[in-house]
């Protein structure tokens, strides 16, 4: 098997764990910390495109920001979250995700190189908002640090999984990559109004 179709059979199969529910952590779920906070991140269509679409458009980006994105998306996730167990409320949290997959979706299609103070700040500020959601919907009597442990293994992983695209996609034509940027900025505009 090649690297595009491991990416995509991925990739895929990410995708439809969104069919069985939007988020883990509800009702009679599994109540293990870390297998909870692994699960939470690809049970949500807006999880999983924001944070594949970042690590796909940061490989467009200086080699500071290509490098740094991991970084800012995993501190922005936990910084989120921490807020979140802190007590902190933060309000229009549902909105802010998804506009974080709706600007991330225009910044793909119109191909937009960023400094990295400019970048790696937005990158951050995008995932406050769903590190929050994960904080908020940690499984009662679930291990704090099992579960953010589970949902930054998670986030990386989703993050280099579009990375791969990412890198692919760099020796196809810039109107499939705007192509794709446009459908994930339309699924935001959609979550948005949802």
């Amino acid at each position: 098997m090649n690297k595009m179709t491991k990416l995509l059979l991925t990739a895929g199969l990410m995708m439809t764990a969104t069919l069985a529910i939007a988020h883990s952590g509800h009702g009679e779920q599994v109540n293990n910390g870390f297998l909870s906070g692994l699960l939470h991140p690809m049970m949500g269509l807006d999880h999983l495109l924001a944070m594949g679409a970042i690590g796909f458009w940061s490989i467009r980006q200086n080699t500071t920001m290509k490098r740094g994105t991991p970084l800012f998306v995993v501190g922005g996730m936990i910084a989120g979250a921490s807020l979140a167990w802190a007590g902190v409320s933060l309000a229009g949290i549902e909105t802010g995700i998804a506009m974080s997959v709706l600007l991330v979706g225009v910044l793909i299609a119109t191909l937009a190189k960023l400094p990295t103070a400019i970048g790696g700040t937005l990158v951050a500020l995008f995932m406050v908002a769903h590190g929050y959601a994960h904080g908020t919907e940690m499984t009662q009597g679930s291990s704090l640090l099992l579960y953010m442990a589970g949902f930054v293994v998670a986030t990386l992983a989703i993050t280099f999984v579009g990375r791969g695209l990412g890198t692919m996609m760099l020796k196809a034509d810039n109107r499939i990559t705007r192509a794709l940027g446009g459908v994930v900025a339309i699924i935001g505009g959609v979550l948005a109004a949802g």
